[in-house]
């Protein structure tokens, strides 16, 4: 009988060793992508998260990301749609949406990417949060690419030299640069830039160092202006889809977002800071030409942006925040970062 009953308990145990694979089933995290899969924010960044949200949830969710091809500004409208959990995207693709993130795309900034994307999230958290452009989804980070740069066709000598030339403008502060400069606007997404320049449709870019590679702009763009902390820096965010968070256990809902934030926003700044020092080296390898912008350029550059910061306290001047205090204090934590 005894040896019969241990036989019983056995097979019980037997059965419940077998069964985890499939009761306890990982739940699966669809984030979309775009640019290259070989460009840092897909190589990189959102394989680190994956495997903070892997390990801070043991195991029960994980990160797969999918491409969906398209026009990247659908991703904010796939994800509070629920074709994707999460995406990520730029805040210049929707004109008009979005001001209060072009706080840390101001001239002037004097930080990197992984500084400036820390102090994007603290301040937005502080100050501007309240202004509630990010409706529908819930904001799992925001941060920046590298100092953005003039990549053209063919170099130029000052910024005089810039005007009534064709270059891709992707949104943001950097549409108003391009007006100041007197250019002429093309847009297009970041995947179409290679596109458009081999085929002639526009002289240059504005967009970081890192492009150069990731985006293969050394080929068709082979001379670079270079200002020591870029004319402005761009501003991204992730984005992820509330009803998927609700559809986790509060714990592991918890345990994402405390994996995203601050420290997914610095990991991304991060990445996207190292990618500038790659490209680089990678521009010069293929031969690119990297003039340094003499100080006549910067000084150029100074008189024609000089007001920016006003224009953009007169655009959110109605939204409720205390926009000039954020945009001091931003400024400050970005360069004691």
């Amino acid at each position: 009988m005894k040896s019969m009953q241990k036989l019983f308990y056995s097979l019980i145990a037997a059965s419940f060793i077998a069964m985890p694979s499939q009761s306890f089933a990982a739940k699966e995290m669809r984030v979309g992508s775009w640019l290259p899969p070989k460009h840092t924010m897909n190589k990189d960044v959102l394989p680190t998260w994956g495997k903070w949200i892997s390990e801070a949830t043991e195991g029960r969710v994980t990160l797969k990301i999918e491409y969906p091809g398209g026009h990247p500004k659908a991703m904010l409208d796939n994800v509070q749609d629920g074709v994707f959990d999460a995406a990520w995207t730029f805040h210049g693709y929707f004109p008009g949406r979005f001001k209060t993130t072009k706080i840390v795309e101001l001239p002037g900034l004097g930080a990197g990417a992984e500084a400036a994307s820390a102090a994007h999230w603290r301040i937005h958290n502080k100050f501007l949060a309240k202004a509630g452009e990010h409706k529908g989804v819930v904001l799992g980070a925001l941060f920046t690419h590298g100092p953005g740069q003039i990549h053209l066709r063919e170099p130029i000598s000052s910024l005089k030299d810039m005007q009534g030339k064709k270059i891709r403008i992707g949104g943001g502060v950097q549409t108003e640069i391009a007006n100041r400069m007197g250019v002429k606007g093309v847009a297009a997404p970041g995947s179409k830039v290679y596109e458009i320049l081999s085929q002639g449709v526009a002289d240059g870019v504005f967009m970081p160092m890192g492009e150069k590679r990731t985006l293969r702009l050394k080929e068709v763009a082979p001379f670079t202006m270079k200002f020591p902390n870029g004319m402005y820096l761009g501003s991204f965010g992730v984005f992820i889809n509330p009803d998927f968070l609700a559809s986790l256990s509060k714990k592991d809902s918890d345990a994402i977002m405390s994996v995203s934030g601050e420290k997914l926003s610095a990991m991304a700044g991060k990445f996207w800071g190292e990618d500038v020092i790659v490209g680089e080296a990678d521009a010069r390898a293929a031969g690119n030409t990297i003039m340094d912008a003499p100080a006549s350029v910067l000084s150029e550059f100074d008189a024609m942006t000089a007001d920016m910061d006003g224009e953009w306290l007169n655009t959110v001047k109605d939204m409720g925040i205390n926009a000039e205090t954020a945009l001091k204090e931003l400024r400050s934590v970005a360069r004691s970062y």
